[in-house]
């Protein structure tokens, strides 16, 4: 049975009431969380995974009852049998939190109750965080890109202006390449619909705007309203693998870091305009951050910067 977009909703290792609920849950991930395609299959990866386990554990495809019934040491046997796969802490830590997800649902659907998935630990993380552009490299990356491509013209001043509206408004890379010609930034902004299908209005910098506008006269594919703002070789929507593959070419070209991905564009925008003094709830509206928690964590920079704004912005910190 076919679930939302295309995702496998009924797998073999879950009995008949189980499959149904696990498709529901897909549905409303899908419907009223707006979950994107790629969380979605993330989230039933994890959950086949989970089946798998209980089906080789008690013997048979687990069903409601099973799973409502599930023991703490059956999670940790689990966890336990993910690190002996060679499963990372943070590929466990986010398949637990799947699970977590799928029972809080079946939760409060009042279908079944789980008293034990509250007691397993998470794996802990080292705080791991995308490394930031210095200033200047950023610049060679948005100033240097003409004349390297091996493809026509008008590719290099498309892929100019996609990392410099990455850049210059902290998009995520999907949140660009979903934009279409009639929702590309004019007149100085641009309205962006984030994760959850929360929408925040970005300002636009002139030499943003001027890339986009380089790259549209140079584009040989004609652009109507509903077409994709960027595009492929072929004249569809630009694929996110293309996009990220074409970085690659860049940084290497350009001798820039292997820590440069479209992410890290991103996180160079927040870090870069609070290095600057910007207030990071301004940064968390930018961002299109749920809390300022994330936020934060996406601006972790240098001590030495960071009190170096505090001296500069605090009344007391003056001697005057």
């Amino acid at each position: 049975m076919a679930g939302p977009s295309g995702i496998a909703a009924a797998p073999p290792s879950a009995a008949a009431d189980l499959a149904a609920r696990f498709d529901a849950w897909l549905r409303f991930l899908q419907h009223e969380k707006h979950f994107s395609r790629h969380t979605l299959r993330a989230y039933s990866k994890d959950i086949l995974y989970f089946f798998d386990f209980l089906t080789q554990h008690l013997g048979k495809p687990p069903s409601l009852n099973d799973l409502g019934a599930a023991s703490l040491r059956d999670f940790r046997s689990w966890l336990t049998q993910r690190v002996v796969d060679g499963v990372s802490n943070a590929t466990r830590a986010r398949q637990l939190s799947s699970i977590r997800s799928f029972l809080k649902w079946l939760d409060k659907q009042g279908i079944l109750h789980n008293a034990a998935i509250g007691c397993v630990r998470t794996p802990k993380l080292p705080k791991k965080l995308p490394r930031s552009l210095p200033v200047k490299q950023a610049k060679i990356l948005t100033d240097n890109m003409d004349g390297i491509h091996n493809q026509e013209p008008w590719i290099a001043h498309r892929d100019r202006a996609l990392f410099t509206l990455l850049y210059g408004c902290g998009l995520r890379i999907d949140e660009a390449l979903q934009l279409n010609y009639g929702t590309r930034p004019q007149n100085g902004e641009l309205r962006v619909m984030g994760k959850g299908r929360r929408e925040r209005l970005v300002p636009v910098l002139d030499v943003v705007q001027k890339m986009l506008d380089d790259y549209i006269a140079h584009c040989p594919i004609p652009f109507e309203k509903d077409t994709p703002l960027f595009l492929g070789s072929r004249g569809g929507r630009l694929n996110q693998g293309v996009a990220q593959r074409q970085l690659r070419i860049l940084r290497k070209t350009l001798g820039l870091p292997e820590s440069l991905t479209p992410h890290a564009l991103r996180h160079s925008f927040a870090t870069h305009i609070l290095a600057n003094g910007a207030n990071l709830r301004v940064i968390q509206e930018l961002l299109g951050h749920a809390s300022l928690r994330s936020t934060q964590r996406y601006t972790d920079f240098d001590d030495a910067q960071l009190m170096a704004i505090y001296m500069k912005s605090h009344p007391r910190a003056r001697s005057d």
